[in-house]
């Protein structure tokens, strides 16, 4: 295996997992605010929500890192 094909694989794997850890985050409830769910409240994330954040933002730097070292070679 040489490095391009290494760099392309971890850009995959780090988009997948970049897709599914936005699509576990729940923000706002969906259409239940809308008819009068949670509304306009704001509180800290703690937890399960609080990890799926912090993984989603080294997630998307892993992926823009991939994506420029593919851009220059």
């Amino acid at each position: 295996m040489n490095v391009q094909t290494i760099i392309d694989i971890v850009q995959f794997v780090s988009a997948i997992l970049l897709m599914t850890a936005i699509l576990f985050q729940n923000r706002g409830s969906g259409l239940g605010a809308a008819f009068g769910g949670e509304g306009n409240v704001y509180r800290s994330k703690r937890g399960l929500e609080k990890s799926l954040f912090v993984l989603s933002i080294i997630l998307s730097v892993i992926f823009l890192v991939t994506a420029l070292i593919n851009f220059i070679f």
